[in-house]
């Protein structure tokens, strides 16, 4: 059955797939620089690749070995590949030579297996194309979940060995990043949301302080959020980023202080206090040939002063942590500060090409089935008196206006009770615990998981969740993400004249349950230091 733009489709089918199109394999190309060429071979060394059946498999090694030392080529293999490749080993099966730890990239017009996981641990695995992008994979993951579809899911790459966590944006090549992971690794791709995924360019954020930043022109120097984000991707007047970080030295446990300055060309230190002299600057890394993680685990795994740290991981290190540049921020702030440049400086435009395509994607109207939802504006209703036995258009502006206010009152005494605390006879245990339905509910879990919660899916102001309170055994607490902190507030349940409420400030605000009580704070910020805007979840793949 087609799938969306990518060739997405599940991996029940690969065996029978693999049955079906193996008679039109052809013999695979070895890729550039892989180990000679395609024309030079030992005229001694077997048939030639002419005579070579295109139903006939061939597994190519990366190595750049002779053709004299090669191991014999498989032609005694059959022509139809084996339909069940996981009881074959990875080494000797043509099948999942393009996987995790094979050899060469991805090859255009192949299906790749990918695993991905949930938070809560669930795996799903797809069959993708080799040009399925990061967006597209999310997608489809939406779509078979039936979750909300928004900007703000992610598939984020993990390598749970290292410590270290990115998420991939919306362009990246899915089968080209796992290519990239070694054999036998504990990496995995998880699929979570990430609300500070386009959190700079939004107007009122202010990811950048001052301090951190300085401009390459003497007159712009305090600058609009939306000027500086649009000077980061202006090539000609580029922003430098600047501030202390803590750096591992190579092949030592000590973190030393230096000044870092992130211009145009690469990443710099300076050997000299704060002097930007090319005298003192000391080349660290370029940031085009690497990738940026966050160190998840700071102090267990590299003994990091602060849990801020991040860590710079070039291409060609593919394995083990030699190699790797780790670097730590003394706070939150500064990290965000750092990993919202590197984002700017690796991929310029395309990022915010991304963030525009999010956004029209989201200004697109929903479809159910083969018809959009149709929508209805107020200038094509009209005034019905239903009083009758028949209905009939009411046509005098003086009996409309007087129309409306009855219905308005009337709707005012239908309503009242929901904004009211419940009479004793409503109190039941299905109201008592009707917030357990919702998506914000996270149940009984720690403090310190919430707050590891929240910071993966984005320190952004307003993201939220509710959850049972481990002291008070009747209480619930509303965790609450504001300036990249995290914030509990404590909800106790109350009881007066046989009616049940819910309060946050010792009663002078009641709610009949949970729910009231969220969506008051999602329109009205209240005692909170801002509305609740985003709210945590899990989707279980």
């Amino acid at each position: 059955m087609p799938g969306p733009a990518g060739g997405w489709r599940d991996a029940a089918g690969a065996a029978d797939d693999a049955m079906d199109g193996g008679a039109q394999q052809s013999g695979l190309r070895e890729p550039p620089g892989a180990g000679g060429t395609e024309q030079e071979g030992d005229a001694g060394e077997g048939p030639p690749a002419a005579d070579l059946r295109r139903s006939q498999p061939l597994f190519i090694h990366g190595s750049s070995r002779p053709p004299a030392e090669e191991e014999p080529r498989a032609s005694s293999l059959p022509c139809i590949p084996n339909p069940f490749p996981e009881l074959c080993s990875p080494s000797n099966s043509p099948i999942l030579s393009s996987l995790p730890g094979g050899q060469g990239p991805p090859r255009e017009g192949t299906c790749h297996l990918v695993k991905v996981f949930s938070e809560d641990g669930s795996c799903r695995s797809l069959e993708v194309s080799a040009g399925t992008t990061a967006r597209q994979l999310c997608e489809m993951l939406v779509q078979r979940t039936h979750a909300l579809h928004d900007h703000s899911w992610a598939l984020v790459e993990l390598h749970q060995h290292l410590a270290l966590e990115r998420c991939l944006e919306d362009h990246e090549s899915v089968v080209e990043v796992q290519s990239a992971w070694p054999l036998g690794a504990d990496s995995r791709f998880v699929f979570r949301k990430n609300f500070a995924k386009y959190e700079l360019f939004k107007s009122n954020a202010s990811l950048f302080p001052e301090v951190m930043v300085s401009s390459c022109l003497e007159a712009n120097k305090s600058m609009a959020h939306s000027e500086l984000i649009q000077n980061f991707l202006n090539s000609g007047s580029c922003p430098e980023v600047q501030g202390f970080l803590q750096l591992r030295e190579a092949g030592r446990k000590v973190w030393k202080r230096f000044y870092f300055s992130l211009r145009r060309s690469g990443l710099y230190y300076s050997t000299k206090g704060t002097s930007k002299d090319p005298r003192h600057l000391q080349y660290f890394a370029d940031l085009t040939e690497s990738n940026i993680y966050y160190v998840t685990q700071g102090k267990k795994h590299y003994g990091t002063p602060t849990e801020f740290g991040f860590c710079i991981k070039p291409y060609k290190v593919r394995s083990g942590t030699k190699g790797l540049k780790l670097l730590c921020s003394e706070d939150e702030q500064s990290r965000t500060c750092w990993m919202a440049a590197f984002r700017l400086f690796k991929y310029g435009m395309q990022l915010y090409r991304n963030y525009q395509q999010a956004q029209a994607r989201l200004s697109q109207p929903p479809w159910i089935g083969p018809t959009a939802l149709r929508s209805v504006s107020d200038n094509a209703l009209v005034a019905m008196d239903f009083s009758g036995c028949t209905g009939r258009v009411i046509e005098n502006p003086s009996e409309v206006l007087t129309a409306a206010l009855e219905e308005a009152q009337a709707w005012r005494k239908k309503t009242t009770h929901r904004y009211s605390l419940p009479a004793a006879c409503q109190t039941s245990p299905l109201s008592a615990a009707i917030h357990r339905t919702q998506p914000w509910f996270h149940g009984r879990i720690s403090r310190e998981d919430t707050q590891q919660l929240i910071g993966r899916q984005g320190l952004v102001d307003g993201v939220f969740l509710v959850r049972e309170s481990q002291r008070n055994p009747k209480g619930f607490v509303l965790s609450l993400c504001h300036l990249q902190k995290v914030k509990h507030y404590l909800i106790l349940p109350s009881e007066e004249e046989g009616r049940l409420y819910f309060t946050m400030d010792d009663g002078q605000t009641r709610f009949a349950d949970l729910i009231q009580l969220v969506e008051f704070h999602q329109i009205n910020r209240g005692i909170l230091p801002c509305k609740l805007r985003h709210y945590c979840t899990c989707v279980a793949l």
